[in-house]
């Protein structure tokens, strides 16, 4: 081969090479990443969905992409992010929270898809049956909503005396919002006791609910599930020691922060768990074929130093079957 012939042969294999490698990145797998709240306040629950990727063998950059989508907040937005991802024809849809679900959910019924819920996904329209979900989608539930009643009761076994009771729910989130109020006012007329619904749907909007409770006069605070209050966790248990009132929350960051207590789902097992059904569908697995899961461990925690602090004293049958006491 004579050297200008050669050299002429380099410098097309040169030209050609970052097209071809160009052609085997994109040939990675696309997750579309689709959730309500920001990247920020959900870190913990995105590494434990990244752990069950990896579980099912995939990791972001080496065998699979990730596109992330938070909405910070902003619900309305959920429809557009998720129209953006099915135009980009992503592999598989992640879409983690009611809100993202439902807005998957009506959005495409060819992408895979695998949501995270603390609501009744047959309910929500989102599969036929937990263990034939039909269609392209399948995930995982959790119990945060379905032991609102729970919440209630705790409240009421550790202040007896408290007649009229809050709930905070997230207008921004109609349907997990009426799910929680309906929940609740159920409980609350078994126990013959009085709710008042309370709605915030920004942090401008906590001054107004804390003014209000005095009002009322509520006697505790039930925080309804709610991506938006997940996030707020730690702002929540501040506004609640600083105007001194009793409230359960279900994130057990809000009684490490200072709350008086939490009772949930630990949400990071579900998310973790939709992380690696989203591994499986990559594989090939069918979301029709795919039951949907439950995530069934809950979590009591107790902050005794903030109990002492607002002159409460924890009966030892909730201490007994508290997860942690924190003192």
């Amino acid at each position: 081969m004579r050297r200008r012939e050669f050299i002429s042969l380099i410098g097309s294999v040169a030209a050609i090479w970052p097209l071809a490698a160009r052609g085997q990145q994109s040939a990675m797998p696309v997750i579309g990443f689709v959730n309500a709240a920001s990247a920020k306040d959900y870190a913990p629950l995105l590494s434990a969905f990244l752990k069950g990727l990896s579980e099912a063998g995939f990791v972001d950059g080496r065998n699979v992409s990730i596109e992330y989508r938070w909405a910070e907040g902003r619900v309305d937005q959920l429809p557009a992010m998720v129209a953006d991802l099915v135009h980009r024809r992503v592999a598989v849809i992640a879409a983690t929270g009611t809100p993202a679900a439902l807005a998957a959910r009506a959005a495409t019924t060819a992408i895979p898809t695998v949501f995270e819920t603390a609501a009744d996904p047959v309910k929500l329209g989102l599969v036929a049956s937990l263990n034939r979900p039909g269609g392209n989608v399948t995930g995982v539930t959790s119990l945060l909503v379905a032991i609102g009643s729970k919440r209630l009761e705790l409240l009421h076994e550790l202040i007896p005396t408290a007649r009229v009771i809050a709930l905070l729910v997230n207008p921004a989130n109609p349907t997990l919002a009426e799910i929680n109020t309906k929940e609740t006012e159920a409980a609350t007329r078994t126990l013959g006791l009085e709710l008042h619904v309370l709605n915030a749907s920004t942090e401008r909007d906590f001054d107004a609910v804390f003014t209000k409770l005095p009002q009322l006069p509520a006697g505790g605070l039930v925080i309804g599930p709610d991506p938006f209050f997940t996030s707020r966790s730690e702002q929540l248990a501040a506004l609640t020691i600083r105007h001194a009132v009793p409230t359960i929350h279900y994130n057990p960051e809000f009684a490490a922060a200072g709350g008086l207590l939490s009772y949930g789902e630990g949400s990071a097992d579900a998310y973790r768990l939709a992380g690696n059904y989203t591994g499986r569908v990559l594989k090939g697995d069918k979301p029709a074929d795919l039951p949907v899961q439950q995530a069934t461990k809950v979590e009591l925690h107790i902050n005794l130093k903030t109990a002492k602090a607002l002159g409460i004293t924890f009966p030892e049958s909730i201490l007994q079957r508290a997860d942690e006491v924190i003192e």
